[in-house]
C-alpha cells in the first residue's frame, strides 16, 4: 500500500480524498493555489505545498509544479480527484516516468476514451449499443449534410475534445447547418485547441444515464449500478439519483453488463463511468466514458456501502476486486450547491461567506470544504458543497433532502440551495418522468 499520496486537486474532492487516506493510514499532501490558501483541504492534509498563483494554468493544470511537490515531499502515487488533470493522458503517462502511480487511468485507456469519436468505434466494437452517427471525424461540412440525410435529423455535431457542452450544436434541417458547423468548429477550437467534430442521431427526449464501474490490473471489471444525470442545465447537472426512476430491474442488469463489455475492451483499470442516452422507448445508446471519480459518487456509495475512492487507491496500489456487480439497497439523490445566483441565469456568486450552518440528521451527508468566515475565490468551478441524502423509497430521500436544504444556511453569497427546494416540489420531478429538457420548462422567476 502505498505510504503517501499528493492530491492534485482542491476543494471538496481533495479533501474527500484526504479523509479516506487517513482512514486507510496513509500520509497526504495537499497543493493549492494562493487563492486556496486557507482551503480546508490544505489545512487537513499532513502537508502542503503551493504550486502557483490562481490562474489553473499556473497551479492545478501546473504538471512540472505538482510533480515537484510529489519529489519533494516523497509522495509515491498521486490522486487527480475530477476535473483538473483527472483526465489528462500526459499527466498519467509522466507519474509513470517518474516512478510515481497514477490513481486513476493508464495513459493508454484515457487516450482511448478521451478522443469521443475513437471511444465511439471501441464500443461499438464491444458490442455496446451506440447512436447511429459518422465513423470517426468529419472534415467538411459537406460530407455533414449527405450524412445527416441517411440518418435523419435532427442530428446533433459535437466537438471530438469536448466536455461541458462547448462545441455542440443540434441541427433540425438543412438550411440551418453551415453556420452551426462553423459555430461549433470555433467554439471547439478555442476551448479544446481541437476543432474536430463528429456527428450523431440526435436522441429526443433521453434520460441521462450512467453506470459506475471499477476495474483491477488483471483484467477483472464490476458495477455499481446507475445513476440518473438528467436534470441539467447547457449540459451541466444540476442533482442526481439512484436508482433512476426509469429503469427496470431488467433494464439496470442490461445496461451494466454493457457497461462492464464496454470498459472490459480496454483493459480498464480504477473508477469510472460509462455515460448512455436512454430513449423514451427504453433503448440506450453509448455517449462517452469518464475516465475517473465522478462528481456524483457518493449516492453511489450510500445505496451500495461501497467506498469507491478507498476502492481506487487499493487498485492502484495492485489489488484485485472480487467482481461482484453491487444494486441499490436504498434510494439516494445529491444536489450540487453552487456560488450561484439561479434568478440571475446562474451567474457566479463568489465572496465571503458570513454565516454557515450545516444540515445534519439521519441519512444527510455533506460533502464541503467550506466553513463561515471562508473567501470562494473566482478562479474555479462555483460548486461549494453536496448534500447528499438516502432512505427507503423515493418519497421518502425528496421530503429528506428538502428537509436539509431548509436547514441549510449560507450567508453573504448567493447560491442554488432557493433552486433546488423549489425542485423538490416539482410534480413533474416528484413523479420520477422527466428527461434531460426537464430544465427548459422551469420556472425560475419566484425563488
Amino acid at each position: 500500500m502505498f505510504k503517501k499520496i499528493l492530491i492534485a486537486n482542491r476543494g471538496e474532492i481533495a479533501l474527500r480524498i484526504i479523509r479516506t487516506c487517513k482512514e486507510m493510514g496513509i500520509k497526504t499532501v495537499a497543493v493549492y493555489s494562493t487563492a486556496d490558501r486557507e482551503s480546508l483541504h490544505v489545512k487537513f492534509a499532513d502537508e502542503a505545498v503551493c504550486i502557483g498563483p490562481p490562474p489553473s494554468r499556473q497551479s492545478y493544470l501546473n504538471i512540472p509544479a505538482i510533480i515537484s511537490a510529489a519529489e519533494v515531499t516523497g509522495a509515491d502515487a498521486i490522486h487527480p480527484g475530477y476535473g483538473f488533470l483527472s483526465e489528462n493522458a500526459e499527466f498519467s503517462r509522466i507519474c509513470a516516468e517518474y516512478g510515481i502511480k497514477f490513481i486513476g487511468a493508464t495513459a493508454d485507456q484515457i487516450n482511448s476514451m478521451g478522443d469521443k469519436a475513437t471511444a465511439k468505434e471501441t464500443m461499438k466494437k464491444s458490442g455496446v449499443p451506440v447512436i447511429p452517427g459518422s465513423d470517426g471525424l468529419i472534415d467538411t461540412v459537406e460530407e455533414a449534410k449527405v450524412l445527416a440525410k441517411e440518418i435523419k435529423y435532427p442530428v446533433i455535431i459535437k466537438a471530438t475534445a469536448g466536455g461541458g457542452g462547448r462545441g455542440m450544436r443540434i441541427i433540425r434541417q438543412e438550411e440551418e447547418f453551415d453556420k452551426l458547423w462553423t459555430d461549433a468548429k470555433t467554439e471547439s477550437a478555442a476551448a479544446f485547441g481541437n476543432d474536430g467534430l463528429y456527428m450523431e442521431k440526435y436522441v429526443e427526449e433521453p434520460r441521462h444515464i450512467e453506470i459506475q464501474i471499477v476495474g483491477d490490473q488483471f483484467g477483472t471489471v464490476c458495477h455499481l449500478s446507475e445513476r440518473d444525470c438528467s436534470i441539467q442545465r447547457r449540459h451541466q447537472k444540476l442533482c442526481e439519483e439512484t436508482p433512476s426512476p426509469a429503469l427496470s430491474p431488467e433494464l439496470r442488469a442490461k445496461m451494466g453488463e454493457a457497461a462492464i463489455k464496454g470498459a472490459a475492451a480496454i483493459g480498464y483499470e480504477g473508477a469510472g463511468t460509462i455515460e448512455f442516452l436512454l430513449d423514451k422507448h427504453g433503448d440506450f445508446y453509448f455517449m462517452e466514458m469518464n475516465t475517473r471519480i465522478q462528481v456524483e459518487h457518493p449516492i453511489t456509495e450510500e445505496v451500495t456501502d461501497f467506498d469507491l475512492i478507498k476502492e481506487q487507491i487499493k487498485v492502484a496500489a495492485g489489488e484485485a476486486i472480487s467482481g461482484q456487480n453491487y444494486f441499490p439497497k436504498l434510494f439516494a439523490l445529491e444536489c450540487r450547491i453552487n456560488a450561484e445566483d439561479p434568478k440571475n441565469g446562474f451567474r457566479p456568486s463568489p465572496g465571503k461567506i458570513t454565516n454557515l450552518h450545516l444540515p445534519g440528521g439521519r441519512g444527510v451527508r455533506i460533502d464541503s470544504h467550506v466553513y463561515s468566515g471562508y473567501t470562494i475565490p473566482p478562479n474555479y468551478d462555483s460548486m461549494i458543497a453536496k448534500v447528499i441524502v438516502s432512505g427507503q423509497t423515493r418519497e421518502e430521500v425528496l421530503l429528506r433532502m428538502k428537509r436539509a436544504l431548509q436547514e441549510f444556511v449560507i450567508e453573504g453569497i448567493k447560491t442554488t440551495i432557493p433552486f433546488h427546494i423549489k425542485l423538490m416540489d416539482d410534480e413533474r420531478f416528484k413523479s420520477g418522468n422527466f428527461t434531460t429538457a426537464f430544465m427548459d420548462g422551469f420556472d425560475l422567476s419566484n425563488l
